[in-house]
């Protein structure tokens, strides 16, 4: 994939080049902010598409095939990505309010004091990065191994993994958005904030996937595989994901704004407030009701090229996305941005493209001897 390769090496370059001029005007606080934002949002497409790896091996849909490499290339980064958290915990002091000795005088705090202190912190991400890279490895390399031997044996074994790892990966997930991106705030809490994470990393993975799918499918051996009819297929999850991180996203919204109380309804007021009402505005047309319509053609969904450009602008609003979730806990006096806010997410994804490339190249781009190959090659008659 010379276009994807060369695109991650200049973004890296030029992120990180915009990354240091924007770090010496804004200072390290700001840094750290942007840091945060990109970081959930590329590391949510790498755990998307672990949760996807585990929903196609349970369901052996042929839709999953042709997306097969890219997940698996995707969630071998997971050990890189482990390395670039580091940042996050150099930045603890200036990201998390609980991690100051003041916070010890609030009564809110001292009483999640036995959570949310700085050893347990660490303790828990050293947990989630060994169980993510652990599934991640178990089955690249059993799919890896299954091309070779064809062994199906290592099918139950993907598909056994997937069952108790897609329990696993709900409960990850779900503290980690608690620790990463809830506790930036840790006055406040909603019970549905990892379910609405989880929703948007699948929306996020299916997005990246199709992307890359569609540059994959111009040369071979994937031009002579895949079809329109996987393309539709494809659109079809992605409006599907798209609801559900709507109807997530709505849920939380109705159930906190229908409580008013004092401690979780300014999640939304300040959100609203303070010239931050332009993004929640982007944030309901941008990122639902224009790809929601647009997904509700078939020959949309059925053309590539047109497919791709409905995912990268998801990809994107998704980024800010992410960036309504947490920017506004840091400025809370109203809008602010900074290079940094483009250029941190900008180099992270140069890099992480780079090392998704990486993973990629040198594989087989189809699983050859899974059972579900010869249905996914012969969709084009369904």
């Amino acid at each position: 994939m010379p276009g994807l390769k060369q695109f991650g090496l200049i973004a890296a370059v030029l992120g990180v080049a915009l990354t240091a001029a924007g770090f010496m005007m804004s200072g390290p606080d700001r840094f750290y902010q942007a840091y945060l934002v990109a970081y959930t949002f590329w590391m949510g497409v790498v755990l998307g598409s672990l949760a996807l790896l585990m929903v196609q091996h349970l369901t052996g849909g042929a839709w999953g095939i042709v997306l097969r490499r890219p997940f698996e290339a995707a969630v071998r980064t997971i050990p890189f990505m482990a390395v670039l958290f580091l940042p996050i915990i150099f930045g603890m002091h200036s990201l998390y309010d609980w991690t100051h000795e003041a916070a010890a005088s609030d009564p809110l705090i001292a009483q999640k004091a036995a959570y949310l202190n700085t050893p347990f912190f660490l303790a828990r991400q050293a947990i989630y990065f060994v169980i993510w890279s652990a599934m991640g490895y178990l089955l690249s390399s059993w799919s890896v191994e299954h091309d070779r031997t064809g062994d199906p044996a290592l099918v139950d074994k993907m598909a056994r993994l997937s069952g108790g790892g897609l329990v696993v990966y709900f409960l990850t997930v779900t503290f980690a958005m608690v620790d990463w991106t809830m506790s930036v705030n840790p006055h406040w809490f909603s019970t549905i904030w990892g379910l609405l994470y989880i929703g948007g990393q699948g929306l996020s993975a299916f997005a990246f996937g199709i992307v890359v799918l569609v540059m994959l499918a111009q040369t071979a051996p994937l031009s002579r595989v895949v079809t329109t009819h996987h393309f539709h297929d494809l659109g079809k999850f992605l409006f599907a994901f798209l609801m559900l991180w709507a109807y997530l996203s709505f849920s939380q919204f109705l159930i906190i704004w229908s409580a008013n109380l004092p401690e979780e309804i300014p999640h939304y007021l300040n959100r609203w407030d303070n010239n931050w009402k332009f993004l929640s505005l982007f944030i309901i047309v941008g990122h639902f009701i224009v790809p929601y319509a647009l997904l509700l053609s078939r020959d949309l969904k059925k053309n590539a090229r047109k497919l791709r450009v409905i995912a990268t602008w998801i990809l994107l609003a998704r980024v800010a996305d992410y960036y309504w979730h947490i920017a506004p806990e840091f400025h809370r006096d109203g809008f602010s941005f900074s290079l940094l806010d483009l250029a941190v997410p900008l180099a992270l994804g140069g890099i992480f493209i780079s090392l998704f490339v990486s993973q990629l190249r040198g594989r087989s781009l189809l699983p050859v001897n899974d059972p579900g190959l010869d249905k996914a090659l012969a969709h084009h008659v369904h």
